[in-house]
């Protein structure tokens, strides 16, 4: 078969589609899901702070009925992640910002982070006027490549805020032993890591100082939005509760504010979906790893398709994003834009992920941003820079990384071996 005639088969060409039955939706809801916001829509409370002190003292440990759905929220994901403490706040962006406010991030203050995630973990650390600085990631899994990490530290260097990319676990022996070295503290971004467990024994989000979670609606913990912070010191629990109440202390007048602070406070609507959603985390994670397995199984027997690599530690994965590392030269030099869109005209839902890196956003390099800095006499990096610092990341933003959803792998073995199949169909079309 010539590459013309190969070429004319794909559905991007006119041909057949090899799939036109949809793949599993997210999120996946149902009767419990709207029992659950109807029961709080009833109880006429409709925030945490509705329920009484001794309300909330009076209920036993695991108990939903009758009591704030946020507080029970909060002390069922902790339980989840093997956590002490927990706060559930209004989205994952939000827990960020409290998070880095309560280890003291001020203006002028570096932060070492990722260039390759969505871009709220930089806008948290921009949000109080610090400066992210970006290692590359890492050309085997599109984490933050930890050896890179010492040769950025300055004295201005006050945290590191690893990002656990697609689920997968960053190498956080070598990031903690960096940040005890060097006295910083550690903020682990989670938002794609719910129920990621490392050496049977701890959770993401557990792993640093304070872990933060999204529930926006992508994620394997769906409430629309939403967000938690997880922690297992009793000092940063305090000052981020705080933090998301307008400044309050528990005990003290309700008129009276302590901190400089925000109002993040998640809602017992919110929270109530967050609980049935959490209750089938672990299952539903269980069968992303099984069908995970085999569709990886398929699509790593591909020319031009190379799998992520997992860290090895970890011993429970989210699948939030099954990641691909996509070689144009093995498939007839056709662009991963053009491959990815062919996959897409097959019935194969496929992403190529951000559209450029953090440091490549329009706003780290305008005149506003760049006014802020000025005037609080903060001298601000020229962002352009960061393209040839970090050539891994601009690879998989530009040419090479291919996401599938977390979603997909909630299907049928069928379902795997049909997005095999689509791969395979577009790879020897253009093979030719």
């Amino acid at each position: 078969m010539s590459a013309k005639s190969g070429q004319e088969s794909l559905a991007i060409n006119g041909g057949t589609p090899l799939r036109t039955e949809p793949f599993t939706t997210w999120p996946v809801h149902g009767e419990a899901e709207a029992k659950a916001v109807m029961d709080v829509a009833n109880s006429g409370k409709w925030w945490r702070c509705a329920y009484s002190a001794d309300e909330l003292e009076e209920k036993e440990e695991g108990q939903i009925e009758g009591r704030s759905r946020v507080e029970a929220f909060e002390e069922q994901f902790a339980k989840a992640h093997k956590a002490k403490y927990a706060i559930a706040v209004t989205n994952g962006t939000c827990a960020l910002e409290i998070a880095l406010r309560a280890i003291g991030i001020l203006p002028g203050d570096e932060v070492i982070t990722t260039p390759y995630t969505f871009i709220a973990t930089s806008k948290c650390i921009m949000n109080q006027l610090a400066v992210p600085v970006y290692t590359d990631i890492d050309p085997t899994n599109y984490n933050m490549d930890a050896d890179q990490i010492e040769d950025l530290i300055t004295p201005k260097t006050k945290a590191i805020l690893p990002v656990h990319f697609s689920g997968n676990l960053c190498d956080m022996d070598k990031i903690n032993a960096i940040a005890k070295k060097h006295n910083l503290k550690v903020i682990e971004d989670a938002a794609h890591a719910h129920g990621v467990e490392y050496k049977g024994k701890q959770f993401a989000g557990t792993l640093g100082d304070i872990g933060c979670f999204s529930f926006q609606e992508s994620k394997n913990v769906a409430c629309g939005e939403g967000g938690m912070i997880l922690t297992n010191n009793k000092e940063y629990y305090d000052l981020c509760y705080s933090l998301h109440h307008l400044g309050r202390l528990p005990g003290e007048l309700w008129y009276k504010h302590f901190h400089l602070a925000w109002n993040y406070r998640m809602t017992e609507f919110t929270a109530a979906i967050g609980l049935v959603q959490l209750s089938r985390l672990f299952e539903q994670n269980e069968l992303r790893e099984k069908n995970y397995q085999h569709l990886m199984n398929g699509l790593s027997q591909l020319p031009g398709i190379r799998v992520c690599q997992n860290n090895p530690d970890m011993t429970k994965h989210s699948h939030h994003l099954q990641m691909l590392m996509y070689n144009s030269e093995e498939v007839g030099g056709i662009h991963r834009d053009q491959f990815v869109d062919s996959l897409n005209a097959e019935g194969i839902p496929a992403l190529t992920g951000y559209t450029f890196p953090n440091y490549a956003n329009p706003f780290m390099t305008s005149e506003e941003t760049g006014a802020r800095y000025t005037a609080a006499s903060i001298s601000f990096p020229d962002y352009s820079e960061y393209a040839k610092k970090c050539p891994i990341t601009e690879r998989a933003c530009y040419d090479e990384s291919i996401w599938l959803e977390h979603r997909l792998m909630l299907g049928t073995t069928k379902d795997m071996d049909d997005i095999i199949a689509g791969f395979s169909k577009v790879i020897q079309a253009y093979q030719g």
